[in-house]
């Protein structure tokens, strides 16, 4: 079964820049798992600290591979996650 989430995050306003470049990396890396079929990210107009990232993966096996990776946990756990004011995951299902 399919898992698609959506996470919001809030950056520390000083460390925008630094967060947008290590989720180039992240979704690069995400994009290429073979479990991923959905990883965007989208930049609020209004508040640039703020980020939506809509996750879509082909099982939950393959949401805990990427939650697992070197990578996730590296670039996100180990650098990203400490300059976030606020972190949300909200798992969703299409409805129509």
């Amino acid at each position: 079964m399919e898992r698609e989430l959506i996470v919001k995050w809030i950056i520390k306003e000083d460390k925008t820049p630094l967060v947008l470049t290590l989720l180039a990396e992240m979704a690069a890396k995400s994009q290429a798992e073979p479990g991923n079929l959905l990883y965007a990210a989208y930049q609020s107009e209004t508040s640039p600290n703020e980020i939506i990232l809509h996750e879509r993966y082909a099982s939950e096996a393959a949401l805990e591979a990427h939650k697992n990776s070197v990578y996730y946990q590296s670039i996100v756990a180990e650098k990203i996650i400490p300059h976030l004011l606020t972190r949300e995951l909200v798992f969703v299902k299409k409805i129509l």
